[in-house]
């Protein structure tokens, strides 16, 4: 046993010594590609000028309707509201999720944004996020990842990891929903996640529903209040 424990600690050594010896620095440029079908939206009275600029919705769906036809996402949400011939005072961009597992991603999503704001005549102080479910969880994700870029954000039950908190813009005012039986994503997540930014100062309305399950998108979206709320918000 003397002899054992000093040879296992060299090798132990000489291993060490060799994953150093292997480490490298490197650089590849990385390229990835994704396809976005969606659907477009634009407001009455669009195309009967060329100067007034509007406000734009980019809504993400939940799980459900990723993958598959783009009519799925006619299922729930502003798409539903769009294909029933509902007045949005705005543009509405609503792209799908191609994969029916996988998160959305949102850096293809937000070139897409750009693209559609670029050959619209989209006011870029009025760029308005919200998303259900899945997409409402990803709708956080971008509100941190691009700070600078929405005027107002609306999470429908979605997962909001608190530390979020911390990184979202402060000016920004937002807008929470979800159901208090909701089974899915539990309502815990939104009550959190608005406990911590009131406790931070931000601007944040929460519509709690009482005996409503995972679908409170159904309410959520259909509250007339909630666009005219959107439409009255615009960077400073």
């Amino acid at each position: 046993m003397r002899f054992f424990i000093p040879i296992v600690v060299a090798t132990f050594v000489l291993q060490a010594c060799s994953a150093q010896a292997d480490l490298i620095e490197g650089e590849q440029h990385i390229r990835v590609e994704e396809t976005l079908q969606y659907y477009l939206f634009y407001p009455p009275g669009y195309f009967e000028g060329e100067e007034a600029t509007y406000g734009i919705l980019l809504f993400l769906h939940g799980g459900g309707e990723a993958g598959g036809e783009l009519d799925a996402l006619q299922k729930n949400g502003p798409p539903k509201m769009m294909a029933e011939g509902y007045p949005f005072p705005f543009l509405v961009l609503a792209p799908q999720n191609p994969h029916q597992k996988k998160w959305w991603d949102i850096k293809a999503v937000n070139q897409l944004l750009d693209s559609i704001v670029a050959n619209n005549r989209v006011d870029k102080n009025r760029v308005y996020l919200t998303g259900l479910s899945r997409g409402g969880s990803a709708a956080w994700e971008m509100a941190v990842q691009y700070p600078d870029k929405f005027a107002a954000l609306a999470v429908v039950c979605g997962m909001a990891p608190t530390p979020y908190a911390h990184w979202l813009e402060k000016k920004m005012p937002i807008w929470v929903f979800h159901g208090a039986e909701d089974q899915v994503i539990p309502v815990a997540e939104s009550d959190n996640m608005v406990r911590k930014l009131v406790e931070m100062g931000y601007d944040v309305k929460y519509s709690r529903y009482e005996n409503i399950g995972h679908n409170s998108w159904e309410q959520a979206y259909t509250t007339e209040e909630l666009y005219q709320w959107m439409a009255n918000q615009k960077k400073e």
